[in-house]
């Protein structure tokens, strides 16, 4: 059976079994001062540092010995000053423990709403603002699998992910009722791409959910750790749609088909030749089969 579960805690405080995770997808606050409902990121670049390893040290500890994670941070912030924070906090993976794999450079494309040009067509003081953010790749022994297990990767799909420059589109933060809210396709190129089929997958920040709905989607359980009592409801709200039972019960929830087709709308998670409603009803059998 595949399992999605919410927790509605602050990750710190949360006490997962050590070495029980095969894969951690997430996006930590960047220290911007954003409001993520009663909670804010508000603060100095180096007591966020702090908070960063602080984080991540407990992600090390729950991550199998060939377990991996993929933390999404920021290539630069402007705000309290200029920094280069991908590499402020890919040493900071390193550490924690971690080894370094790869970064994966997410490509949002141009972003028109940009104001601060700096020095407007003027050498004296341009300002260089790159729409890029950082996904960095790091394990914590081991970076090949011990065991063998179902990948569900197409050949077209490996070819292009490998090449680590994704072009995707950010989600809206207005449609997802959350500031600073993951697009689909991210988490699920991630966790197809580094985990087997029926793996765990951890978002110690989880949001709105939506590294748990990609990880359901494509039959992996899932653990997501919210702070922030919305958005962990919307976290659930979200798994529902989609036909995940929560943990507390065996009751079946009927999937939201519309919301699952335009949630994958521009993604090759279904198999060919198989619509989106046959495809919803192979994961609850393979559910009903393994309750």
């Amino acid at each position: 059976m595949v399992v999605a579960r919410v927790i509605e805690a602050d990750m710190t405080t949360v006490a997962l079994p050590a070495e029980s995770i095969d894969l951690i997808v997430t996006s930590p606050p960047y220290g911007l001062g954003k409001a993520y409902g009663a909670c804010t990121d508000d603060w100095s670049f180096d007591a966020y540092v702090s908070l960063f390893r602080e984080w991540m040290a407990r992600c090390y500890d729950w991550l199998k010995p060939d377990g991996r994670a993929c933390v999404n941070i920021p290539l630069d912030t402007t705000v309290n000053g200029r920094r280069g924070a991908g590499a402020v906090l890919t040493t900071a993976l390193l550490e924690v423990g971690f080894q370094y794999h790869a970064t994966i450079v997410w490509d949002k494309g141009y972003i028109n709403a940009r104001t601060a040009w700096g020095s407007w067509r003027s050498a004296r003081a341009p300002s260089v603002i790159a729409t890029a953010e950082l996904i960095v790749v790091v394990y914590k022994h081991e970076w090949r699998k011990r065991a063998s297990g179902v990948s569900d990767l197409t050949r077209d799909e490996f070819m292009d992910w490998v090449r680590g420059v994704w072009r995707v589109k950010p989600a809206s933060a207005k449609r997802a009722e959350h500031p600073a809210p993951f697009p689909l396709e991210i988490p699920h190129r991630l966790i197809k791409l580094f985990s087997y089929v029926g793996h765990t997958v951890l978002d110690p920040f989880a949001g709105t959910g939506t590294t748990l709905v990609a990880a359901y989607t494509l039959g992996r359980n899932s653990i997501g750790i919210e702070i922030e009592p919305r958005y962990a409801q919307l976290a659930r709200d979200a798994l529902s749609k989609v036909g995940a039972r929560p943990l507390d019960t065996l009751e079946p929830v009927a999937p939201d088909i519309e919301y699952l087709r335009q949630a994958i709308h521009s993604m090759d998670i279904v198999p060919d030749g198989m619509s989106i409603v046959e495809y919803v009803d192979m994961l609850r059998q393979a559910d009903d089969a393994g309750a």
